[in-house]
């Protein structure tokens, strides 16, 4: 019963993230540059949930995007289901409690996914992006992604151990029996 309520609170942000970046961040870009909130929900998942979990919030989160905002499918799928993929690798290497790891993380997975996005773009359908508006566009997602996960972390770190415990549960012994 805790798992069907915690999957619904994670589907009902989701959609509480998508209407805010849809709706509210169209009003307050940087130089037309909105944060991607998805990214930060995808690293959330990967970092407190299980690997599963975070593959399959990843990949309908990016069929949803890919269908609802671009003309192309794919892009958004695969650059969220690596983005979850490295979240999983960084549960198991580095430590959730700081807020300067995780900043650090959200500053790696952003540039990555929207490096990833940017050549999926460029080889796959051969869209030309200028290199110089693409890292201008990277940096300020990069700071907005930042401080926004500066603002919210205190609430997404105290429902991220209720769902790492109700999903991993305690499982130090089993590492040694």
């Amino acid at each position: 019963m805790k798992k069907i309520l915690i999957n619904f609170v994670l589907i009902l942000f989701a959609f509480i993230i998508y209407f805010l970046q849809s709706n509210f961040f169209n009003w307050f870009t940087i130089a037309g540059v909105m944060p991607n909130l998805f990214i930060i929900y995808i690293l959330f998942i990967g970092l407190f949930g299980s690997r599963t979990m975070a593959l399959v919030y990843s990949s309908v989160c990016g069929i949803i995007l890919d269908l609802l905002f671009k003309e192309r499918i794919g892009v958004n799928l695969i650059g969220f289901v690596l983005v979850a993929i490295i979240a999983t690798l960084f549960d198991k290497n580095f430590s959730k409690d700081s807020r300067i790891t995780i900043m650090f993380m959200v500053m790696g997975v952003t540039i990555f996914f929207e490096i990833i996005t940017f050549f999926m773009n460029y080889i796959l359908y051969s869209m030309y992006v200028e290199i110089w508006s693409f890292i201008k566009i990277l940096i300020i997602e990069v700071i907005y992604n930042i401080i926004f996960t500066i603002i919210i972390y205190p609430l997404i770190q105290k429902f991220g151990y209720y769902i790492e415990n109700e999903y991993k549960g305690n499982k130090i012994l089993t590492k040694y029996f």
